[in-house]
């Protein structure tokens, strides 16, 4: 039997870790954890690598969970269900301090404090994905070069520029044998360039492979190291990499079904408000960074009974305007004028507002006269009517509104001070 042929009868479990906290999302993550923040309009971000994962056929899959994970829970559970009759499913499952009082202390630990998950599944490879990037990604691809490559554990690693090195963990790699990893430095400042391209390193994307058998060994060894962080990329990974077991696997060769050369190998971390913000603005232009509407490859979600998107004049006979925005289902635009922005379901902008370069969320209403700059609006928020929000950033500070990287943010039902 061939390597390929072998890695295509592979018994694979899925793991997404999705404890992450998301501190610098705050007020976003004041309610939720990072992966149940929405984004696109109708999606949180853990659709992305839940959708990978099962377009990349791996229909057995656990989601840990942790940190104000109520959203998150109810989510996964009411969108992501597949058929029981081949034993599919997408599980979340909470921190179960099975080897102690405690929380879990790393996303190795998490790994750790789940091993019956694994023992119970018995799969022959697993892969481990986060839970909070945005991209396309067929790890199907990725399980065939390990299998093939003998490696115990295998990173999956996206090119960045040599100067945003200090940004990431990177991966310095053999330059006999370039899919071994050599070294895993935590954001160096002095990396050295890869053999092909001297002007770029590689950087880990959270994603890993492993041999089921060699991950239960290396994270039962780890719980029992004084001084570990417990972490996958900080003390699993590299743990592999001084036994030479570790191989890197590079993004630019995954080739999903349905990418164009725009949006090819698109990722994002969307860790920062800023970058979240960036990250929403790739959507929306003509040719888009990102693009939503790719067919072969779906971004699976559930939105509910929403009824469509609706443009119509204002009851002063406004007509409504929109321009490079991306409308969700139940959105009404009754006279506002609208541009490079994203509307959740259930979005109303009245007669007269306008909403500029923004992030509206479910339910968010913009009375009629209003207008929102440059902001991000979590669930609920109601603007009042003539509101300013967005353009003057010291009155915003002044109300009580958070304002980071150029941007002023309301957190879910956080009202506008009396007088607007």
């Amino acid at each position: 039997m061939s390597q390929t042929a072998r890695a295509a009868r592979q018994k694979v479990l899925a793991i997404v870790l999705a404890g992450g906290e998301g501190k610098r999302l705050m007020p976003l993550t004041a309610d939720r954890a990072k992966p149940a923040v929405p984004f696109g309009g109708i999606y949180r971000l853990i659709d992305f690598a839940l959708s990978n994962v099962v377009n990349s056929g791996y229909l057995r899959v656990v989601v840990l969970t942790q940190y104000k994970s109520h959203s998150l829970d109810r989510h996964v559970t009411q969108t992501w269900r597949m058929s029981t009759l081949l034993g599919n499913y997408v599980a979340p499952v909470p921190a179960q301090q099975r080897v102690g009082k405690h929380w879990y202390l790393g996303s190795g630990d998490a790994i750790y404090q789940s091993l019956n998950l694994i023992r119970d599944e018995r799969p022959d490879i697993v892969v481990v994905v986060g839970a909070d990037h945005v991209y396309r990604m067929d790890f199907a691809q990725m399980v065939d070069q390990h299998v093939e490559s003998g490696a115990a554990c295998t990173v999956a690693a996206i090119r960045q520029p040599i100067g945003l090195a200090d940004q990431f963990g990177v991966i310095e790699v053999d330059a006999e044998e370039p899919t071994r990893i050599r070294q895993f430095l935590e954001k160096p400042t002095n990396p050295t360039g890869l053999p092909d391209s001297p002007g770029e390193v590689l950087a880990s994307m959270g994603n890993y492979v492993f041999d089921a058998d060699a991950l239960v060994e290396a994270v039962t060894r780890d719980a029992d190291t004084d001084g570990s962080g417990h972490d996958m990329g900080g003390d699993i990974v590299p743990a592999f990499v001084r036994r030479s077991q570790a191989g890197v696997y590079d993004y630019k060769d995954n080739q999903v079904p349905g990418a164009t050369d725009r949006d090819r190998g698109y990722w994002r971390d969307v860790g920062t408000l800023g970058s979240y913000y960036a990250a929403h603005l790739d959507l929306v232009s003509p040719l888009p960074v990102f693009n939503l509407y790719n067919d072969e490859w779906p971004i699976y979600t559930s939105y509910g009974p929403q009824p469509p998107a609706k443009l119509v004049q204002g009851a002063d006979g406004t007509r409504a305007s929109t321009d490079e925005v991306l409308l969700s289902p139940g959105v009404v635009v009754a006279g506002g004028r609208v541009s490079r922005s994203v509307l959740s379901p259930s979005v109303r902008v009245d007669s007269g507002a306008e909403v500029t370069g923004s992030v509206l969320m479910d339910g968010v209403s913009v009375g009629a006269g209003a207008v929102v700059r440059r902001c991000i609006l979590d669930k609920g928020v109601v603007v009042p009517p003539g509101a300013i929000v967005g353009v003057d950033p010291a009155a915003d500070a002044a109300r009580g509104f958070v304002v980071a990287d150029g941007l002023t943010v309301l957190g879910k039902d956080q009202p506008f001070p009396a007088g607007g």
